[in-house]
């Protein structure tokens, strides 16, 4: 099996410093060892209407379960959860197997 996928679409409250939470998730990865890589993005050029009001995405790549399993139960990110979970209105949240049809150069 490849790599296993952690992906949280967001919207953030009305108010929300989205800058500080962000910085916050950087942070929260880079001081987080069973973290492969992080990437996240916010949405510019969508259909509101197709984007049911979610801003944001932010992708984790693990090489597998148990190292989603340690980033899960580590103390830096059972502490950021509860900073995140108070920002955001709506989530969603996938957890994959990777299947790579065609890799980055």
């Amino acid at each position: 099996m490849g790599d296993l996928k952690h992906i949280v679409v967001a919207k953030f409250k009305e108010g929300v410093n989205v800058d500080e939470v962000v910085k916050g998730m950087e942070k929260l990865v880079s001081d987080t060892e069973a973290v492969k890589s992080f990437e996240w993005g916010h949405d510019v050029e969508s259909n509101a209407m197709l984007t049911q009001g979610y801003t944001h995405v932010f992708s984790m790549t693990f090489r597998n379960s148990d190292d989603l399993t340690a980033y899960l139960g580590h103390p830096s990110h059972v502490a950021f959860s509860t900073t995140f979970l108070e920002a955001i209105e709506k989530i969603l949240l996938f957890d994959f197997p990777a299947v790579v049809i065609k890799a980055s150069a």
